[in-house]
């Protein structure tokens, strides 16, 4: 019986369009001070543009572009002796969909264009074609992962 609780992992209520929990989680990560209408907004507003630019189910798309986003390992700092590695570890199943809506959102957000529902929409089609700047970054967090392997006996 160990004394450490651990917290609760809480999903939001599927929102009320697509009936999908993943899309609520994202339109909370798009929210800025508590506009919750206004980040449901920029994101229906981008899934009607990907429909229309693409003739396929935004949600599927959705779907496709998390997939081509999430990593599978990433790199934390460990000291030892003095000196600072990059040990890669594995990414759990939670923190992949939380940096994955991270980085879509910040790629969506660094993009030159007229509206956030056009420049999210833009970056959800590119990453559902494995192009973007999110999957790049996914790319560059493999990386930095494959080229600290040697470092991986550190793992605690």
């Amino acid at each position: 019986m160990s004394r450490e609780q651990h917290a609760v992992v809480r999903m939001p209520v599927a929102d009320s369009k697509y009936g999908d929990q993943l899309v609520a989680k994202f339109i909370n990560i798009l929210m800025t001070k508590g506009k919750k209408s206004t980040a449901q907004r920029v994101c229906y507003g981008a899934f009607d543009m990907i429909h229309s630019k693409t003739g396929n189910d935004p949600l599927q798309v959705f779907h496709s572009a998390l997939g081509n986003v999430k990593p599978s390992v990433e790199v934390k700092s460990r000291r030892v002796g003095g000196a600072s590695y990059q040990v890669p570890v594995e990414v759990r199943p939670v923190r992949q969909i939380a940096l994955a809506f991270r980085w879509m959102k910040h790629s969506a957000q660094a993009r030159t264009g007229k509206s956030m529902q056009a420049k999210l929409a833009a970056e959800l089609i590119d990453a559902a074609n494995n192009t973007g700047s999110a999957v790049k970054k996914r790319d560059a967090t493999h990386r930095m992962a494959e080229a600290n392997r040697a470092f991986a006996h550190y793992r605690w």
